[in-house]
Order: C-alpha cells, then sequence, then structure tokens
C-alpha cells in the first residue's frame, strides 16, 4: 500500500463525518453560540475541501468555547453557485466558497486566474495567487461589499472529459456540446476553440451529461473522482487549459459584526484548512488517473501548443488583455511571463 493510497483512504475515511454536518441535521448548532453562522460550497461531502473544512469548523468552536458556530452546508445544498453567491451578498448565507471564474460575473478581474493555459505549474500557480496577482483580486472583491479570505483552496487543474471521443486537438472541439460553469470568461475560450458550450450551474452538471443534453464537461480530477462524473463519462483529454481556485468570500456585514479575536480564528482556521487542502490535491492528482482508468475511464494526453494558436488566432487573448487591463495583466504576467 502507497502513502498516496493510505492518504486517499484516509481523506475518505473522514467524508462521513463531513456528511453528517449537513442541514439534514439542524441539532448539530452549538447550543449557546454567539455567532451562528453557515457556510457554503459546491463540492460533494467527500471531497477535501469539506473534510478541511469540517475539520477547520470544528477547532473554530473549540478554541472559541461554543461562541462561533459555522454549519457547513456542502453539495449545493442551499442552492446552486449563482443563487449562493446571491445569498453570500444579501447575508443569509455567511461564507461561501466560489470559483474565482464564476465571480468574475460580478467582479470581472477575479477571473483572471482562468485565462487559458496562463500557468505551467503548481509553483507559478501558488506564487501568484498568494503574491500580487491574489492580493489585486482580494481588492476588487472588497469592492463590491465582501470579503475574501487570504489564501484560496485549489480546484486544480482542469480537464475535458467526453462521451463520445477523446479531444486531442482543437479540431475535436469543433461543434462539441461541452458543459462550463456560468462564466464569460469559458464560453469565450471554448467558443474560441469551435466548440458550442452551454453554461450550467454545477449541481446539474450529471443529470445534463447523463441526458446528453451535453456531449462534454471540464474539471480537475478530484471533482471528476468524487461527483462520479465517471459514470456518464468515457474519455477524459488531460489538457489542463486552465487554472482553477476557490475563494472562501464572507457578507462583509457579517463579517465585520464578529470581534477582531474571533475575525484572527476564523482566518487563521481558514488558511490553515486551505493550505492543507492544497496538499490534498497534490496528492490525489498523483493516484486519481489510475484510479479513473479502473472505473473504465480512456486518458488521452494532448499537446497544448495547436490549442493556444487557435486561441491566439481568434484574438481571445488580445479581448482578455484588454478586457483586464494593464495593472491586472501585468501583475499576472509577471508570474506567468508574456501570453500570447
Amino acid at each position: 500500500m502507497t502513502h498516496t493510497s493510505d492518504s486517499r483512504r484516509q481523506l475518505l475515511k473522514a467524508a462521513a463525518g463531513a456528511g453528517a454536518w449537513s442541514v439534514l441535521h439542524p441539532h448539530a448548532w452549538a447550543q449557546n453560540a454567539e455567532f451562528k453562522l453557515k457556510l457554503a460550497n459546491n463540492f460533494p461531502a467527500t471531497h477535501p475541501t469539506n473534510l478541511r473544512m469540517k475539520e477547520a469548523v470544528d477547532a473554530i468552536r473549540a478554541e472559541s468555547k461554543g461562541r462561533v458556530d459555522i454549519q457547513l452546508f456542502p453539495n449545493n445544498q442551499l442552492g446552486g453557485d449563482t443563487d449562493m453567491l446571491s445569498q453570500v451578498r444579501s447575508g443569509a448565507i455567511d461564507f461561501f466558497m466560489l470559483s474565482g471564474l464564476i465571480l468574475q460575473t460580478l467582479v470581472p478581474v477575479a477571473g483572471i486566474n482562468g485565462l487559458a493555459f496562463a500557468f505551467k505549474d503548481y509553483q507559478t500557480v501558488w506564487a501568484a495567487m498568494d503574491g500580487e496577482l491574489g492580493a489585486h483580486v482580494r481588492g476588487a472583491i472588497a469592492k463590491v461589499n465582501l470579503f475574501a479570505f487570504e489564501s484560496c483552496f485549489d480546484n486544480g487543474f482542469r480537464n475535458i472529459t467526453s462521451s463520445t471521443k477523446p479531444i486531442q486537438t482543437p479540431a475535436d472541439l469543433q461543434g462539441f456540446k461541452i458543459r462550463v460553469p456560468v462564466s464569460p470568461l469559458w464560453t469565450s475560450m471554448f467558443k474560441a476553440l469551435g466548440a458550442s458550450p452551454a453554461s450550467i450551474n454545477f449541481s446539474e452538471v450529471y443529470s445534463s451529461l447523463q441526458t446528453k443534453i451535453v456531449e462534454g464537461q471540464e474539471n480537475p480530477l478530484p471533482l471528476i473522482e468524487s461527483a462520479k462524473l465517471y459514470e456518464v463519462q468515457k474519455y477524459c483529454s488531460m489538457t489542463s487549459h486552465m487554472w482553477d481556485g476557490q475563494w472562501v468570500l464572507a457578507n462583509q456585514k457579517r463579517w465585520g459584526a464578529l470581534p477582531p479575536d474571533l475575525q484572527a480564528l476564523v482566518a487563521k482556521h481558514f488558511k490553515k484548512a486551505a493550505q492543507v487542502q492544497r496538499d490534498d490535491i497534490r496528492r490525489l492528482n498523483n493516484v486519481l488517473e489510475a484510479q479513473l482508468k479502473s472505473k473504465g475511464m480512456v486518458f488521452n494526453y494532448p499537446d497544448a501548443k495547436p490549442f493556444k494558436e487557435v486561441l491566439a488566432k481568434a484574438g481571445f487573448y488580445q479581448e482578455w488583455k484588454t478586457k483586464y487591463g494593464p495593472e491586472a495583466m501585468g501583475k499576472l504576467e509577471k508570474y506567468t511571463g508574456p501570453l500570447a
């Protein structure tokens, strides 16, 4: 048994606890909590994000001696991403985890990390997101009355899956019906590649694939596995076409109502959860390909260069450079080097 397999087993073993900590168990609220808060996301309860957030909220409750009780609502229990974004802005949800690429519908620059093929590896990703680029994005988020915590979680490098054929070259995407999140950058990228993208919230992805509304979708391996997309998709093309992370967002008014000592406590444990979750994803990426192959998925490994050339020729990079502006692009390209 390898270390990574052991780690995978430990992650799954903890999942039962995360699944129980849900909207189905209202008695889980601490009886005398001074601050009762809700944290929601779209990840399955067994995903490393929710396993680590479960640890974080437990630690916050214990260290605050019950003053702060954060209840975790995984797996779209409080609605799809766009619904939950509205709820965190109104204060119906206190904390919400969201991809910057979906948040860009409200904060345009939040999607900049998803510019196609920008990041070559994780070292570059974390230098940028924990550095000047991340700070710039958090500043923009603050202007819409949301607070973004310092460390974002890793959603991973995204790969294309399909029920009909492997995607080996840009030509394979011509007319290909692919689900994308509700995000202008995704739609723009796949249209430039000749595909036919459909914007669908993650809560509806499995059923959309099952009923053949779309042929394919794109996500990181841990989400393909934890959401059981291998049951409705045969091919996985390792395109790594964009990197995606999730910001932990707070309703600014509700966050501001917490005393400074409790803000520091929550921030400390959310940061720790993000750092450990990043390592979980790194380790999972080392074992998931073999696991998904064992479940029947067929893998292929496209060359990124032809995809980048098609995007450049279609004006994709120039369009988004103009939209993001020279300041934000300068902060991105400080880490990635010049983009096409």
